[in-house]
């Protein structure tokens, strides 16, 4: 039987030569990120870019919603994979790091297709389930502070429709959710959401190795 495969430097350069679609605007707005304080850690990989977006091709995704833009990076990810007439509804606390991404969203071509919301992230959501109603998003990406995660998923299941598809990221969190020694409020956060989402009927799920961890729940 085989187990997981440990993921070296060089593994990882073979999957990125092998796998990764890339260009001038993913790869400069990237590099901006990176030199930002916080930057290389906050932003997403590559990889799960390029994942976010097959996954909202595979969904059919007219609507997307996502919590937490930071650079915009898989704000830019998920606006490419839509159709023309789709929509990104992405929220931040503040519009300083997502000013940085709007330049690339331009030049990319799909500025039209996002819609940025700045403000505290619960109370636009519940501005959405007010103005949008239940079940208008097909796939929702989370990705914004951890200690709040268990409220996002509640209401991003509010907000996405039957058989549509919650994005988590970090659920692995630097490995910190298997280390007993580790209890601070963002690795209890994600402790509690990853155990609940276990045992959570409404949805089907999976925690992918990846990256920082991303786990997949689709909503029955």
């Amino acid at each position: 039987m085989a187990h997981q495969v440990d993921s070296t430097d060089t593994l990882l350069s073979y999957v990125r030569d092998v796998s990764l679609r890339d260009d001038d605007v993913l790869r400069e707005l990237r590099e901006e990120t990176a030199l930002l304080p916080g930057g290389a850690a906050l932003q997403v990989m590559a990889e799960e870019g390029q994942l976010l977006g097959l996954l909202v091709g595979l969904v059919g995704a007219r609507a997307v919603l996502e919590i937490g833009t930071f650079t915009g990076y898989s704000t830019l990810c998920a606006a490419r994979a839509l159709p023309a007439d789709g929509t990104v509804v992405t929220c931040d606390i503040s519009d300083r790091w997502p000013d940085v991404g709007i330049p690339y969203w331009k030049r990319a071509g799909v500025d039209d297709r996002i819609d940025l919301r700045v403000g505290d992230a619960v109370d636009t959501l519940d501005g959405l389930l007010a103005e949008r109603g239940p079940g208008a998003f097909d796939l929702v990406f989370i990705d914004a502070d951890k200690v709040n995660y268990r409220t996002y998923y509640e209401k991003s299941l509010a907000l996405t429709r039957s058989g549509g598809l919650i994005v988590i990221d970090n659920t692995l969190f630097f490995g910190r959710v298997a280390d007993p020694e580790f209890d601070d409020a963002d690795t209890v956060a994600i402790r509690e959401l990853n155990a609940a989402l276990a045992d959570d009927a409404r949805v089907d799920m999976s925690m992918l190795v990846m990256a920082d961890g991303i786990t997949l729940a689709r909503k029955r």
